[in-house]
């Protein structure tokens, strides 16, 4: 029986996200609490990197800390980006967050029909004399970028430009949830690091994302619930079916 569920994110911004849906339909304890957090990489760390970000004639983003990132450090080493910069993006939502540093032009911003960096293979190829710019976390699982862009035979550069460290449990906090939600590698990390002597038993472990998967089975743990997948192309699909089945 699932009654309480950790999502190891930060809680949504808006009211109408399909958790609190679920949390209402099945009567379900729904709490957002990272595992994880995002820290500016210091600037002597990113300069180590020899990247010189005006030699790029595009960007490559797979988060919206990536976007603020980039921004951020451009605005401290006094670099301009021009408007003729490219952005290609992994989704939707990433693309749209970039209006929050640049005017938002279609021919400009790139974004997969179906929110995945794949489906980019055609403006990909279209654009591969553009020498493009990957920003990362310190910690980060850019393989399938990295693959991707090998792949096409694109040249491109990954740089670390924000770190991801470890959000820990507090002695007093409390742990005591059916079912946990990971959305990184790092998650998983953390979760060890707050627990080295931690035990599933009966607790449930979900994930996003085939590299989180991978990490979740390299730790020795049990993954129960897994998306995308050809049922559930949402973890809050995932979630939902997975609660029906686990509540009947």
């Amino acid at each position: 029986m699932i009654k309480k569920v950790l999502v190891s994110q930060p809680k949504p911004a808006s009211d109408k996200s399909p958790y609190y849906d679920i949390a209402a339909r099945y009567g379900v304890d729904i709490v957002f609490r990272p595992f994880i957090k995002v820290e500016e990489l210091p600037m002597k760390d990113f300069r180590q990197q020899k990247v010189n970000i005006p030699d790029y004639t595009a960007v490559v983003f797979t988060s919206r800390h990536a976007i603020d990132h980039f921004f951020r450090i451009c605005k401290d080493i006094r670099y301009t980006v021009p408007e003729t910069m490219r952005y290609f993006c992994s989704s939707e939502t990433v693309a749209l967050y970039i209006q929050k540093y640049v005017q938002y032009r279609k021919r400009k911003i790139h974004f997969g029909a179906n929110n995945k960096l794949a489906d980019l293979i055609p403006t990909f190829t279209k654009h591969q004399a553009e020498n493009f710019l990957v920003p990362t976390s310190n910690v980060h699982s850019s393989d399938d970028v990295k693959d991707l862009l090998d792949s096409l035979g694109v040249k491109h550069t990954e740089c670390v430009m924000y770190q991801t460290v470890s959000n820990k449990f507090t002695p007093d906090e409390p742990f005591d949830y059916d079912l946990m939600l990971f959305f990184s590698p790092a998650g998983i990390a953390s979760l060890l690091e707050s627990f080295p002597n931690f035990e599933q038993g009966e607790r449930c472990i979900g994930c996003f994302g085939r590299a989180t998967a991978k990490a979740v089975k390299d730790a020795g743990l049990r993954l129960d619930l897994e998306a995308p997948t050809a049922q559930a192309s949402s973890i809050t699909a995932a979630l939902e079916d997975f609660i029906k089945q686990r509540n009947q």
